[in-house]
């Protein structure tokens, strides 16, 4: 990941769909096409779990109404909760959550709920399915085990979330809701279970409260049965199904990486728009979204494979997040709060022509290359050192954690935390960067450089395109420097003493990448160390720091576990050479390691431990995180997807 640990371990354009306050908007976000404003729109519609702040909420767009189901114990025991998430077994919550499929559009969800409530013995297990149609909201609640005493009260709240205009009465048994704003909708919703009439919530709106056990529905529109329910809810799963299933013999994959993107589909009301931060737990903890650099990029090629409005408007949304320095930041999250001080991995240009090429629309094009381009400008003025490039921090304060312009916010630039690549390389207050030109940065610039110029080449750019072939050439002969031809291996290089490093991680095989190796060097890179197990090769791959090197051991973030983005790169730049039997090989262990936490208990992890091949040993990993499916990406473009 990209930011502290601590605070993770700690806490565990404009769609015209309504207006928003001008100073609530991130001001540097300049939108350029119509194309563009229609689709975000379009994608802000509609029924779907956009509220991140809970699985168990669902909300209709524009209008902003949510039915949000929560449970209390009906007696001693289990306070009011109204907020479920997925999480890692070390962060202890209340409940367990089983994520099923979801639908992109929100027309089908399915999760499994385990709540212990007032002890081991007072378990709560169901299956909650929805279904969106004819802009009704239908939600079909199966209990499968209940409180042995009696049973919980599951409270269904409505309300207008995010301060749309609404009102909320209740008449009888049924709730009814009217949106204030101009062609908002009526909504009333009702239950097929008997009520309970709990009077101790303390909710600000009226509610529904029945008992937790057997099945029921809860839904808006027109009186329906229980029957009539469950055969709208299962005519949806049928569609959502035969989507999956479409994909034959890699449905396995594909459904982990559609699933966790389409959980991690919500709704930043702030700016208006349907984005895919990393997950919703990081997005509560961050006040209310945040967007990574490139695990957004990651997440949008991911869309790209089968949603191309998604996979738009995720690369147009992180891209919009420029900063007034002209630099994608590390990190932007609510209240408009960017990291000023510094950048992350250059992927943007070549996540948005992979996107382009499986595309083709040209207003996609133009509406980052602006961005993009003052982006590939930034790195030589702020990162350069003798011809190459090194991770790096301005002095520039921010709020985002407070850490600027020192050895630990240069290494979150790198994006790799607390790699013992790092350890014990100085901090250049006067420079602002590490004492190291950098490989792997060095040869994402050169492959964004060539990428980009791709872009302007396709836009009509050609003074762009020759200023960025010249740049891409320059960094790529520099590069070739930092070949050894004892090591077998381009090494990073300190810029102080000269020094050359034999630490080798994952990012050392990226000027596979930028094509700069021969291919005899390419031979080398594979076969010297990609096979070596005593470095990265074993049953579970890439480790993010060869098995030899100090800090290994500790598998505890980029100190030695695997991550889905690092495996995805080395993909990238294998494909560039005639090495079949390596990009099959990294294929395959890629997707056993995804395979085994997601068919175990629908898992993706931000990091897997690569001596086990788990994620749930430490608390910083994420259990449901969306660059974790990048392991199974790798599979499908290897088969062709």
């Amino acid at each position: 990941m990209n930011q502290p640990i601590a605070r993770f371990l700690a806490a565990a354009a404009l769609c015209a769909c309504t207006a928003l306050p001008t100073e609530a908007q991130n001001t540097s976000r300049v939108l350029r096409t119509p194309e563009y404003r229609a689709l975000q729109q379009k994608l802000c519609t509609g029924w779907n779990t956009w509220s991140a702040n809970s699985v168990l909420s669902h909300v209709y767009l524009p209008d902003g109404f949510a039915l949000t189901l929560g449970l209390k114990s009906a007696g001693m025991g289990h306070a009011y909760q109204n907020t479920f998430f997925q999480a890692n077994e070390t962060v202890r919550r209340s409940e367990k959550i089983r994520l099923g499929p979801h639908a992109d559009d929100g027309s089908f969800t399915e999760l499994t709920l385990e709540m212990n409530t007032s002890g081991p013995e007072s378990k709560n297990v169901a299956l909650v399915q929805s279904a969106s149609e004819n802009g009704e909201e239908y939600i079909l609640i199966s209990v499968q085990k209940r409180a042995p005493l009696r049973p919980e009260h599951l409270i269904v709240e409505t309300g207008y979330y995010w301060n749309r205009p609404g009102t909320v009465r209740r008449e009888g048994a049924v709730l009814k809701a009217q949106s204030s704003r101009a062609g908002g909708r009526t909504f009333e919703i009702r239950t097929t279970a008997a009520e309970v009439n709990d009077p101790f919530i303390t909710t600000n709106a009226p509610y529904l409260s029945v008992a937790f056990e057997g099945q029921f529905a809860v839904y808006t529109g027109a009186q329906k049965t229980l029957e009539q329910v469950a055969e709208i809810v299962k005519s949806h799963r049928a569609a959502q199904m035969k989507r999956l299933n479409d994909f034959g013999e890699a449905r396995e994959v594909f459904t982990a990486m559609q699933t966790i993107l389409g959980w991690n589909l919500t709704y930043d009301p702030e700016n208006d728009r349907a984005i895919a931060p990393v997950s919703r737990l990081w997005s509560q903890n961050w006040g209310g979204y945040v967007l990574f650099d490139w695990d957004t990029y990651f997440a949008s090629f991911m869309y790209g494979l089968y949603n191309k409005d998604l996979a738009f408007a995720n690369a147009v949304e992180v891209t919009k997040g420029i900063t007034r320095r002209g630099f994608i930041p590390n990190s932007a999250s609510a209240y408009d709060i960017q990291s000023d001080d510094r950048s992350q991995p250059p992927v943007g240009s070549l996540m948005v022509l992979e996107i382009y090429k499986r595309h083709k629309e040209a207003w996609f094009l133009a509406e980052v290359y602006n961005e993009l381009l003052r982006w590939n400008r930034w790195w030589p003025g702020a990162r350069d050192v003798k011809g190459l490039l090194a991770w790096g921090s301005d002095n520039q304060p921010q709020l985002v954690d407070g850490t600027f312009h020192n050895f630990q916010a240069a290494l979150y630039e790198s994006g790799l935390d607390n790699s013992p690549m790092y350890d014990g390389v100085p901090f250049n207050p006067q420079t602002n960067k590490l004492e190291m030109a950098d490989v792997g940065l060095t040869s994402l610039y050169v492959a964004d450089c060539r990428a980009l110029a791709e872009i302007a080449g396709a836009l009509g750019k050609s003074a762009d395109q020759q200023e960025l072939l010249a740049r891409g050439d320059k960094y790529a002969s520099a590069l070739g420097t930092l070949w050894d031809e004892k090591a077998g291996m381009y090494l990073n290089q300190r810029t102080d003493t000269g020094e050359k490093s034999a630490r080798l991680s994952p990012t050392n095989f990226y000027p596979l990448i930028a094509k700069v190796p021969t291919p005899a060097q390419a031979a080398r890179m594979v076969t010297e160390h990609y096979f070596n197990p005593g470095e990265f090769h074993g049953e579970w791959v890439m480790p993010s720091i060869a098995r030899n090197v100090p800090g290994f051991k500790d598998q505890e973030y980029w100190r030695g576990r695997i991550w889905g983005p690092m495996n995805f790169l080395v993909y990238l730049g294998l494909r560039n050479y005639e090495l079949g039997r390596t990009r099959k090989d990294l294929a395959e262990r890629s997707n056993k390691l995804l395979m085994k936490s997601w068919q175990s208990d629908r898992s993706i992890f931000e990091n897997y431990n690569s001596i086990t091949g788990v994620g749930t040993d430490v608390r910083s990993s994420d259990a449901y995180y969306h660059w974790g499916a990048l392991l199974g990406v790798i599979g499908l473009m290897e088969q062709g997807y």
